[in-house]
């Protein structure tokens, strides 16, 4: 049996190339700016059908993390990663949460919410 797609309702956010579901409004934390080949991204809590990449170490502005890269389900594009680590102890509160790069997410707003 496959993998079943998780369905979000109210305001969430979707993969910009397939349209499936990624994250609930309500599990957004912050906005960053990575600048360079990432450019704005967010800070989620949790995300939705996605699948993982290896486990890397990734140096970024805030040091050096482990990281692995997550991917849509539906269509495979990467659209961010997961923090496992962080060496900095002033990075710690990215640590199993999740990245999802702006450029890649559509929101989604029911009619009933926008009004």
């Amino acid at each position: 049996m496959g993998r079943v797609l998780i369905n979000l309702e109210g305001v969430f956010y979707s993969c910009k190339h397939c349209n499936t579901d990624l994250a609930h409004a309500s599990q957004f934390l912050l906005e960053e700016s990575f600048g360079g080949r990432h450019g704005r991204t967010y800070l989620f809590n949790n995300v939705v059908n996605v699948t993982f990449g290896e486990q890397e170490e990734r140096e970024m502005m805030g040091g050096l993390h482990t990281v692995v890269d997550i991917f849509c389900f539906k269509c495979g594009s990467n659209v961010g990663w997961k923090f496992l680590s962080a060496q900095q102890q002033t990075e710690e509160y990215k640590v199993g949460k999740f990245i999802l790069k702006r450029s890649l997410l559509q929101m989604w707003v029911p009619a009933a919410a926008a009004n």
